[in-house]
């Protein structure tokens, strides 16, 4: 049973002290993959295995505040529904863009990662679940209320905004996440993030903007 930590948004969900806590529990899934404990943690970022367990339940809970934190560096730009203009929505898409492109390619998410791949099916945790519920699951939510505002204003055309979202992601990771994964010693510049980021945000806009028209994507 997946634990119900709140979803992170914004650094401002944690202390600064959760917040270092949490990198350090990063490190050590850099350093050791799977042998993350809490008491590794507690030692890592000088704090008792008390603290931890009050703040995060069990190793479950510290997976899944982890995980939750690392998904908030993906950042999602508000944006004005009523005033929502090409150049806004645009902006929105390349910023999630770009920090996503940033997070997947981070040691930390590769580590991460490659342990929850590890652990699917397996049976020793949740972490897999863990890893889709509040990474990939957890950032469409967030970014499907910009989707859909450029719907309402008539600047997207789709049915439906799972499906939209799925596309864009695509276009942003290529096969860039896989690779890492599987040892691709892949070098991603900022320039070359936000190439991506561009490049996959003006695929998106050509296969889901409104003006399209009615062979579009957003006919039906």
């Amino acid at each position: 049973m997946l634990h119900s930590v709140p979803d992170i948004d914004a650094s401002e969900a944690l202390t600064e002290r959760q917040q270092a806590v949490l990198d350090a529990a990063l490190r050590l899934l850099v350093e050791e993959g799977d042998n993350l404990t809490m008491t590794a943690v507690a030692r890592r970022a000088s704090c008792s295995k008390e603290t931890l367990y009050k703040w995060f339940g069990d190793r479950d809970g510290l997976l899944t505040a982890t995980v939750q934190w690392q998904a908030s560096k993906v950042r999602v730009a508000p944006v004005d529904r009523k005033g929502l203009d090409l150049a806004s929505l645009t902006a929105s898409l390349e910023r999630f863009a770009s920090d996503w492109l940033r997070v997947i390619s981070s040691d930390t998410s590769v580590a991460l990662n490659r342990v929850a791949v590890g652990h699917a099916g397996s049976g020793k945790d949740d972490l897999g679940a863990i890893v889709l519920q509040n990474g990939r699951f957890a950032l469409a939510r967030r970014l499907k209320p910009v989707l859909e505002a450029g719907k309402e204003a008539g600047l997207l055309g789709f049915d439906d905004a799972e499906t939209a979202f799925r596309s864009f992601f695509g276009l942003v990771a290529r096969d860039v996440q896989i690779r890492l994964l599987l040892g691709d010693r892949l070098e991603l510049t900022e320039a070359a993030i936000g190439g991506d980021a561009v490049r996959a945000t003006q695929q998106f806009l050509a296969l889901y903007g409104a003006k399209t028209g009615p062979q579009g994507p957003g006919a039906g």
